[in-house]
């Protein structure tokens, strides 16, 4: 999947790209083509960087509503030949999910245009999936022959249905048609749920991974042969250490965190690190300093988990580092520092957002930091987060972190907030917004009515609404 290209924050489709509750007010008041261009464009060519944890499908359904918005660029987009050609589920799983919004808002064109593609699109599980949701039975019943006309009756097909009914998201269809009047239908769905279940309860007996008896060697040859295939079985080789290695295996294991292979290494590293281990401290210093980028990548990350006061103690020490260590350091400090960290942490801030721009992993923990310590003056690099990354997930962190930092934030970003594309940050939003304006009250009683909303941001919009909110 190729990374999205989002437009700058100052415009309405870089608005509308990232989520924020902005783009929906400048879209209200846009020209209504211009704004149903740049909504088109958002829902049939995802912007998200991480479309599998990132909310956009009801911000963007909630839109196409309000501008009375028709549905003829979706349906090309679903039926067009790269449907076949493309078969990978981002495609499509956006818009699919938009019109599964719609249908719950009463829009019959979205619901036929599910059924539609349900019945002979490439990603049709998921349509299915919010078909599930939304549809009546009679609608669910008519889709059973097209889905299961999708498998042969050969062993491939049925082996193929079977794991379709067994990783099916919503099992309300398949459960309906295991009980269709047509015995054909009833039957063959039936045969596949019991394989599907067989075929889990299979993979479990077949695993490779450790077992009890292993010693702490074959734990450490383990974790190296997944390296060398290129996947990395550290953590979960640490976890298994847990269970199979005693205090006679300590010196083995230090050994092997000081120089063993890399496999073992970072092995060792995570153990002696969770086990809040007296070395472990050292040995991850000279980690970072001698080790190969797998072995340093290893040791940075097993630092981080670490939560006794001598890690925290550490971190102030290598706080002014300018490697691997000195980094993570900012971050240990932001999640476990006292107000003493507040120096460190903010400089940590800034120089993230100066070195690698609003979009950087490691802002997530240090914008948290930020607003956990309260840092009154990390209040402009927050806004800046806020405004130009396109994580939505980041800026609504920096929305909760801007709460507890800056004064402004009630009369400000938390007002546009109560349109923003995640749960989360119109739940913040709906905590610290001002009232005074007819539109944030008019807002604040929508999301308390819509059925669509989630029940955490509609508990904070009631903890609000009283008899001294104003009239709309």
């Amino acid at each position: 999947m190729f990374e999205p290209v989002i437009a700058p924050s100052g415009t309405l489709l870089g608005l509308l790209q990232r989520g924020r509750g902005d783009g929906t007010l400048h879209a209200l008041t846009a020209p209504r083509a211009d704004a149903l261009a740049a909504l088109n464009h958002c829902v049939l060519s995802d912007p998200r960087h991480d479309w599998q944890v990132e909310n956009r499908s009801l911000y963007y359904a909630r839109l196409y509503l309000d501008l009375h918005g028709g549905l003829d660029e979706i349906e090309r987009h679903l039926f067009a030949p790269e449907d076949v050609l493309d078969t990978c589920e981002s495609r499509t799983g956006l818009a699919l999910a938009v019109l599964g919004h719609l249908a719950s808002y009463g829009r019959r064109d979205a619901l036929e245009l599910l059924r539609r593609y349900a019945a002979s699109g490439t990603n049709w599980a998921w349509a299915l999936d919010e078909l599930a949701l939304r549809d009546d039975d009679a609608g669910l019943r008519a889709l059973a022959a097209p889905v299961l006309a999708r498998f042969a009756t050969d062993a491939e097909g049925e082996a193929g249905l079977a794991a379709a009914v067994r990783d099916a998201f919503e099992p309300r269809p398949w459960r309906l048609w295991a009980e269709d009047s047509r015995e054909a239908i009833a039957a063959r769905v039936r045969k596949a749920g019991e394989a599907g279940c067989f075929d889990r309860w299979q993979r479990q007996l077949d695993s490779s991974g450790p077992r009890p008896g292993w010693s702490v060697a074959a734990v450490f040859d383990w974790a190296q042969q997944g390296l060398d295939r290129g996947a990395a079985l550290h953590v979960p080789a640490a976890r298994c250490l847990m269970a199979v290695a005693g205090p006679e295996d300590r010196p083995e294991i230090v050994e092997a965190a000081r120089g063993g292979g890399d496999g073992a290494r970072c092995t060792a590293l995570r153990y002696l690190a969770d086990s809040d281990d007296p070395g472990a401290l050292d040995l991850i210093e000279g980690a970072v300093a001698d080790g190969s980028a797998a072995v340093v990548e290893a040791a940075v990350a097993a630092f981080e988990r670490m939560r006794s006061v001598a890690a925290v103690e550490r971190a102030r020490r290598w706080a002014c580092r300018p490697d691997a260590l000195g980094a993570v350091a900012g971050r240990v400090l932001a999640c476990r520092g006292g107000t003493r960290d507040s120096g460190p942490v903010l400089a940590a801030l800034r120089e993230a957002v100066r070195g690698e721009g609003p979009d950087a992993p490691t802002l997530w923990t240090l914008v948290d930091g930020a607003g956990r310590l309260g840092i009154v003056s990390a209040a402009p690099v927050l806004r800046h987060v806020y405004r130009e990354t396109a994580s939505s997930h980041l800026r609504g962190r920096a929305a909760r972190a801007l709460a507890a930092t800056d004064p402004s934030f009630p009369s400000g970003f938390a007002v546009e907030c109560l349109w923003d594309c995640e749960e989360s940050t119109r739940e913040v939003a709906a905590r610290h917004a001002e009232t005074g304006s007819a539109r944030v009250v008019e807002q604040l009683r929508r999301l308390a009515a819509d059925p669509a909303e989630e029940a955490e941001v509609q508990t904070a919009v009631r903890s609000r609404i009283g008899p001294d909110m104003p009239a709309v």
